[in-house]
């Protein structure tokens, strides 16, 4: 198997922001086994710093990330098998942990999508939290075409987007639609001209909130989404106790009370 190349995804961290950029402009962006690699390690690298606040994730040039590159993963098929191997323990093999790793984050991550977003691509953007994308921009649940299906965590997060016949309707057809048909879909949370400056304002805005109610807020939704009345109602309290015996619960208050903006303590919860 190939050596994990961090070059793959570069990480750029300004004011509190990561910018996580997939780094093969010349292919589209599209995912071979370094890229794989990348995106399943770099989460770890923004995990470790609690003084991100948000991730803008993107792809560099012209694609966000125009899904397999079949002629390369294909010329090591040992790598590629491989890459289904998981442990006992572990919930998500290689293909799946390049994409799931980023829903993990205990920051949101924002996906910028222009020009492709196909197959691989579109179910790493769907691991995002939210995904703002040009009017233009091409998607597709690519794997039809190639008479595969999504592999890489899209049954679950399709699932939280759309209803059951629309996923199966774009995994069936493999049809390709714009950003502007995703967005009536319910597949990306926002449409912009300019995608980025869009994500930016987004990222800001949650940034001017507690880290660790941003942080907790993803968990909460995350862990009850498909859960019962009962156990959703038991995760509620058990973080919100977690958030009032906190620092920045208390830093709330007080500027609430002196009618100051909030001075927030580095996220100290997951």
């Amino acid at each position: 198997m190939s050596e994990p190349r961090e070059d793959r995804v570069t990480l750029d961290v300004i004011d509190g922001i990561a910018y996580a950029t997939l780094n093969r402009a010349d292919k589209l962006n599209a995912l071979d086994m370094p890229m794989l690699q990348a995106l399943a390690s770099v989460p770890g690298r923004i995990a470790e710093d609690r003084t991100i606040r948000a991730v803008i994730l993107q792809g560099d040039g012209t694609a966000f990330c125009s899904g397999l590159d079949f002629a390369s993963i294909g010329k090591d098929q040992v790598a590629q098998v491989r890459g289904f191997a998981k442990l006992p323990v572990q919930t998500t093999n290689l293909y799946q942990k390049a994409c799931w790793a980023w829903r993990e984050l205990p920051v949101p991550v924002i996906a910028v999508l222009r020009g492709f977003c196909f197959g691989g691509g579109l179910q790493l953007a769907l691991a995002a939290d939210f995904r703002i994308s040009t009017p233009d921009c091409e998607l597709s649940v690519m794997e039809g075409k190639w008479g595969l299906i999504p592999d890489m965590t899209g049954s679950v997060t399709l699932r939280e987007l759309v209803p059951i016949d629309v996923a199966k309707r774009l995994t069936m057809t493999a049809e390709v639609f714009d950003g502007t048909r995703a967005k009536e879909l319910g597949l990306v949370t926002e449409v912009s001209s300019d995608p980025l400056a869009a994500a930016k304002a987004l990222a800001a805005q949650i940034c001017t909130r507690s880290p660790d109610s941003v942080a907790l807020t993803k968990r909460l939704f995350h862990d009850t989404w498909t859960s019962s009345p009962r156990s959703a109602f038991w995760t509620e309290s058990q973080l919100q106790l977690r958030l009032i015996l906190g620092k920045n619960h208390k830093i709330a208050r007080a500027a609430g009370k002196a009618k100051e903006i909030p001075k927030w303590v580095t996220r100290s919860l997951s």
